[in-house]
C-alpha cells in the first residue's frame, strides 16, 4: 500500500510536468500522510539532513567551476588543440568536437553544461563547413553525455555520498571508460562523415609543431584537470577542496589571463551557478527522503530477493539492472536517480560480486545516456536551443550515437578492469 501510494502519485505528478524535486517532495509527502507510516518531520528532517554533507559541498562548486570556465575562452582554446590533432582527418570537425568535449568534461562535472558550452561554438561552426545540422546537433548533444562520465563528475559525487563508496576512486576508475565511450563516438562520427564525405577542416598533414603551438596557446587551460585529479590522487586535497580550487583556478585564468570574462560579467555567473545549485540540492534533499522512506519499508531487500526469483546469473542480474538504468534515465533526472536507486541496486551487485566502484561506473553511464533519450533527454532541450531543431529530429539523428554508448557500456559492464586498473595505482 505504502509503495502504492508513493510511486503512483510520484507518476501521476511527473506526468502532470511537476518538476522533478518538486513531485518527489510531494510524492514523499502525501505517502506519510495518506499510509500514516512516518511523522511529517520525517520530510523536514531529510530535506536538511541530507544537504549537510562536506563532500557534498564539492556539487555547488563544480557547477560554479563550470559556469566560470564556459564563459571564461577556455572552449575556443581546447577546441584549437583537438582541431590540430584531427583536424586533417575525415569528418574532422566532428571529431573534434567530440574531443573538445572530453577536454571540457575534464572540467565541468556536468553534460548539459559541456552540451552549453560547446555547441554554441561548434555546431554553427560544423553547419557552415556542410555538415548535416542534424548530425552536427546529434554530436554535440552525445558528445556531452561525456561530461558526467569524465570525472571530475557531479554523479558520481552523489553516488559516493549516497553509497560510502570513495569519491577519489570512483574519479580515477571513470577515466579509462569515458575514453571508452568517446572512443565509440567517434568511430560513428567517422563512419558517418565518410558515408557524406565530410573533408577534415584542411589538407595540411598532422604537424607536431602546430599541435604544440595549440597545445601551448591553451596551457593554462589543459592544466585545470591535471591540477583537480591531480591534486586528488596525489593526496593535496579532497574532492570537495579541489572543487573549490577549480572555481579559484578558473576565475585567475578567465578574468586575468585569457581576460574574456569581465569581472562586471561575475554576478550573472554567480547567480546562474547558485540558480543551478538550488536546484540541484531541491533534487537532492526530496530524492533523500524518497529514498529513505523506500528503505524503512525494506523495499532493497524485497527487489534483491525477487532478483534472485529470476535468476542467480550474475551476468544475467547485471543486464537487468541496466536495462531499469536506461529507462529510468528516459524519465528521471540523473541525480534523483542515483540517490533513489544507489541503496536499492548497490547491496544487489555487491551480493553478486561487483565491486562497488565498478557498479558506480555501470550506473553513472548508463544514466549518461538517459541525457539524450526523450522524452526527458536534458542535453536534446539544451542542443534544440542551440540548433533551432527539434527535439524528435535530434532525437532521431542521435539513435547511431545511442547504439554506440549502449556497446561501450556492455564492455565497461562486463571487463571490470577497464574500470579497477588505474584504482590499483592509488
Amino acid at each position: 500500500m505504502t509503495e502504492a501510494i508513493l510511486f503512483i502519485s510520484f507518476a501521476i505528478l511527473l506526468f502532470l510536468s511537476v518538476p522533478v524535486g518538486i513531485a518527489l517532495g510531494v510524492a514523499t509527502l502525501l505517502t506519510i500522510v495518506f499510509a500514516d507510516v512516518l511523522s511529517i518531520e520525517f520530510l523536514a528532517q531529510a530535506l536538511v539532513t541530507s544537504i549537510d554533507s562536506f563532500p557534498l559541498m564539492a556539487v555547488p562548486f563544480f557547477i560554479l567551476a563550470g559556469e566560470i570556465m564556459g564563459r571564461g575562452g577556455i572552449t575556443e582554446r581546447l577546441f584549437g588543440v583537438a582541431n590540430a590533432l584531427v583536424g586533417n582527418k575525415t569528418g574532422g570537425f566532428a571529431i573534434a568536437t567530440i574531443i573538445t568535449s572530453l577536454f571540457f568534461a575534464a572540467i565541468s562535472g556536468s553534460a548539459p553544461a559541456t552540451v552549453a558550452a560547446i555547441g554554441g561554438m561548434m555546431i554553427p561552426a560544423m553547419v557552415n563547413l556542410g555538415y548535416d545540422k542534424r548530425f552536427a546537433t546529434a554530436t554535440v548533444a552525445a558528445a556531452g553525455s561525456l561530461g558526467v562520465m569524465i570525472p571530475p563528475s557531479i554523479p558520481m559525487v552523489m553516488y559516493g555520498v549516497t553509497g560510502s563508496t570513495s569519491i577519489g576512486d570512483l574519479f580515477i576508475a571513470g577515466i579509462l571508460p569515458g575514453f571508452i565511450v568517446a572512443g565509440g563516438l567517434i568511430i560513428y562520427a567517422y563512419y558517418y562523415s565518410k558515408k557524406m564525405g565530410y573533408k577534415g577542416t584542411s589538407d595540411e598533414p598532422f604537424s607536431f609543431k602546430k599541435f604544440g603551438k595549440e597545445c601551448w596557446n591553451a596551457k593554462w587551460a589543459l592544466l585545470i584537470p591535471i591540477i583537480i585529479l591531480g591534486g586528488i590522487y596525489g593526496g593535496i586535497f579532497t574532492p570537495t577542496e579541489a572543487a573549490v580550487v577549480a572555481v579559484v583556478y578558473g576565475l585567475f585564468i578567465s578574468v586575468f589571463v585569457y581576460r574574456e570574462l569581465p569581472i562586471r560579467q561575475l554576478p550573472v555567473v554567480f547567480s546562474s551557478g547558485a540558480l543551478t545549485t538550488a536546484t540541484v540540492l531541491i533534487v537532492v534533499g526530496s530524492a533523500t527522503a524518497f529514498g529513505q522512506l523506500l528503505t524503512r519499508q525494506q523495499v532493497p531487500t524485497r527487489i534483491a530477493d525477487q532478483m534472485l526469483t529470476i535468476s542467480e546469473n550474475p551476468f544475467i542480474i547485471m543486464l537487468l539492472i541496466i536495462l531499469l538504468l536506461l529507462i529510468v534515465g528516459c524519465f528521471m533526472d540523473t541525480l534523483a536517480a542515483i540517490i533513489i536507486l544507489t541503496p536499492l541496486l548497490l547491496p544487489v551487485a555487491v551480493n553478486f560480486g561487483y565491486d562497488p566502484v565498478h557498479f558506480g561506473i555501470i550506473m553513472v553511464v548508463s544514466l549518461a545516456i538517459g541525457f539524450i533519450t526523450p522524452p526527458l533527454g536534458v542535453n536534446l532541450f539544451v542542443s534544440s536551443g542551440i540548433s533551432g531543431l527539434s527535439i524528435l529530429a535530434i532525437a532521431k539523428a542521435v539513435i547511431p550515437y545511442f547504439f554506440a554508448m549502449l556497446l561501450a557500456l556492455i564492455i565497461i559492464t562486463f571487463i571490470p578492469e577497464i574500470s579497477l586498473y588505474l584504482t590499483s595505482f592509488r
